[in-house]
C-alpha cells in the first residue's frame, strides 16, 4: 500500500513537472481536470513575415528557400498537446490535431 502510495506522488510530480516545462516554452493550458488526471495545452500559431524572408531569399539567391518553406508548413502552425497518466501510471504526450 505504501508502495503504490509513493508511486502515485511520484507519477503525480512527474506529471506537474512535464507540465511546468511545457508552460514554460510557451504552451497556454487549455483544460485541465486533476481527478483522472489530464491536461490540454495549445500554443499559439506564429506569424511569418514573408515579405522579409522573400528579400533573405532574394540576398543568398534562393538558399534560404527551404527554412522559408520549412517555417511556413511547420513552424507557423499552432500547436495543441494532451499530457495524462494512463491507468498504468505512466506519464504521457499526445498531440491533438487541428482540424
Amino acid at each position: 500500500m505504501v508502495i503504490s502510495q509513493i508511486s502515485n506522488e511520484d507519477n503525480l510530480q512527474k506529471y506537474s513537472n512535464i507540465i511546468a516545462n511545457k508552460i514554460s516554452n510557451g504552451f497556454v493550458i487549455e483544460e485541465r481536470n486533476d481527478k483522472l488526471p489530464f491536461a490540454v495545452l495549445s500554443k499559439d500559431a506564429i506569424a511569418v513575415d514573408h515579405g522579409f524572408n522573400f528579400l533573405i531569399c532574394c540576398i543568398t539567391l534562393g538558399l534560404w528557400t527551404i527554412p522559408w518553406i520549412y517555417q511556413t508548413c511547420v513552424s507557423s502552425k499552432g500547436k495543441k498537446i494532451l499530457i495524462a497518466i494512463d491507468e498504468d501510471g505512466n506519464t504521457f504526450e499526445e498531440n491533438c490535431y487541428i482540424g
